[in-house]
């Protein structure tokens, strides 16, 4: 059967190197392959939060305790993947692809999901950026600057696609848009995979979003096709999987077996799980009732219990831990800012590397060699720290679940600061901008949505402040009202007031949003 493809977006600049037939042959052809069984794991993940809004308890898999128990480990790491102490992130915009390659970080995730808005301009430029910093031909001139790569080594690429949740409008294959993930796949694997490899890397990947270890397998058989589809050996493709929900929390060992062959290790996405927390949890009753977004350290107990888990999870089967993000963006204004500020992230990335991470996240080229001084202590010239097992930390369902036992309180300016945060955020998303730096931080769909969430959770629990006040809509509208001033798109009040107050909650913000990109 022929396949009827359409491509709908508006023109963009060099798309047609991008869109070429035998690429847009091999995009159909992962859809083809691969779209009903995403489909059916998305009715997978619904029933599933259904049944944790009946019964709020998650334990560990009895099904797959054989996994858990057995005797295996994942590919080894590649040459330039074993040393991966500073990783930076960061969308594919041209000055963000050359201004991270040049870092100073071992690896650059590439981000085509959370940092970026899919705009079709974005979805074909961040190609287009991807492929020439490959080939070391990217060079960019504006604002009266110049730049270029340098000579010398650069951070390893590692990319990111959208996750299995989102659609692509501007690509419909017999009458159904395509799946966001397999169109950045598939793209950026059909025109780099072999150029990666004769240049002495690979195509490497971050995998957000999933919910399961069957997603996981999903996303292996996708790479074991596309391998032998473009004749690449198989176990060329190397994935790290964000764990950023709580069900996949439970699934690490799962989730790190299904991609054995191709997985190098795990992130502890820590916006995205206390975002995971709120969705899974959010009618589940005051105990399930996180504080001020600010105020939830991650030597909270639970997230404790979270990324301890993560570093024995990982060195057990010879993967690599790799710590969180810290999003501190330097101000070169406010001296005494910046001196707190970078007190907390060398703290924290500290504290990551004490417990065992092997690398860590930083969202500014500034802040590298804090990260770089922090693992270099503890690493010393070893690559990694694979031989910590941790094997002290037991896994614990409770202490993962113990979100009462965090400290904190919710207060009104953590209700404004999540309402300047979505409503900024949403506003910039919508004008295509998916990285936005606001009051200090690099603020992206994972925060925006921790936001947004806490604000549905504290309208429906009818939680009150430190000072008595309960957060109810008119509350939230008269800030929305303060803070709206600034916003530069019509649709932005409306869309923020429908997935912070809606009656029903939307899965994702960055859904009903999308109607309304280009």
């Amino acid at each position: 059967m022929t396949s009827d493809v359409q491509i709908v977006g508006p023109a963009v600049e060099r798309q047609d190197q991008v869109l070429t037939p035998e690429a847009v042959d091999f995009v159909v052809a992962l859809h083809e392959r691969f779209a009903e069984r995403r489909d059916q794991l998305m009715r997978a993940r619904s029933a599933r939060r259904a049944e944790a809004a009946r019964h709020p308890v998650l334990d560990f898999l009895p099904d797959t305790a054989g996994v858990r128990a057995g005797d295996w480990r994942v590919a080894p790491a590649p040459a330039n993947l074993t040393d991966r102490r500073v990783e930076i992130t960061g969308p594919c915009d041209r000055k963000m692809t050359i201004n991270a390659l040049n870092s100073g970080a071992r690896v650059w995730l590439a981000d085509l999901e959370d940092a970026s808005s899919p705009t079709w301009a974005n979805v074909i430029g961040g190609q287009v950026n991807l492929f020439d910093a490959i080939r070391r031909t990217i060079t960019l001139d504006s604002d009266g600057k110049s730049y270029r790569l340098n000579d010398g080594p650069l951070a390893t690429i590692v990319m990111r696609p959208r996750g299995w949740h989102l659609r692509e409008k501007h690509l419909v294959i017999n009458d159904h848009r395509a799946v966001g993930a397999l169109v950045d796949f598939g793209l950026y694997f059909f025109h780099n995979a072999a150029e990666l490899v004769a240049r002495g890397s690979g195509p490497y990947f971050y995998l957000p979003k999933m919910e399961s270890h069957l997603e996981a397998r999903l996303w292996n058989d996708v790479f074991a096709y596309a391998q032998e589809a473009l004749g690449i050996p198989y176990g060329t493709i190397r994935a790290t999987v964000l764990i950023e929900t709580i069900t996949a929390a439970f699934e690490m060992e799962e989730i790190l077996y299904e991609l054995r062959d191709h997985a190098s290790g795990l992130n502890a996405g820590r916006w995205d799980y206390l975002f995971s927390l709120i969705k899974t949890f959010r009618d589940a009753g005051p105990t399930f009732v996180l504080p001020d977004r600010a105020a939830v350290a991650m030597t909270a107990p639970m997230m404790r219990a979270y990324t301890d888990l993560l570093v024995r999870t990982c060195h057990k089967r010879g993967a690599y831990a790799i710590g969180g993000m810290a999003a501190f963006i330097p101000s070169r204004r406010d001296p005494e800012v910046n001196a707190i500020a970078l007190a907390k992230v060398t703290q924290d990335k500290q504290r990551e590397a004490g417990d065992g991470f092997d690398g860590s996240w930083v969202a500014h080229p500034d802040l590298v060699p804090i990260c770089q001084e922090a693992f270099d202590e503890a690493l010393g010239e070893r690559p990694h720290q694979l031989d910590r097992l941790r094997e002290e930390v037991a896994p614990d369902a409770g202490a993962l679940l113990d979100v009462a036992a965090t400290p904190g309180a919710v207060t009104l300016d953590g209700v404004r600061s999540n309402v300047a945060v979505g409503l900024r955020y949403l506003d910039a998303w919508l004008g295509g901008l998916g990285a936005v730096a606001l009051f200090n931080l690099m603020e992206d769909a994972a925060t925006a949505e921790i936001s947004r969430s806490q604000i549905w959770q504290w309208v429906h629990n009818s939680t009150q402040t430190d000072d008595g006040q309960v957060v109810t809509p008119e509350l939230v509208r008269s800030l929305i009202d303060d803070e709206s001033a600034d916003l530069t798109h019509a649709a932005t009040r409306k869309l923020f007031e429908e997935v912070a107050l809606g009656d029903s909650y939307a899965d994702f913000l960055t859904v009903p949003a999308y109607e309304y990109l280009d």
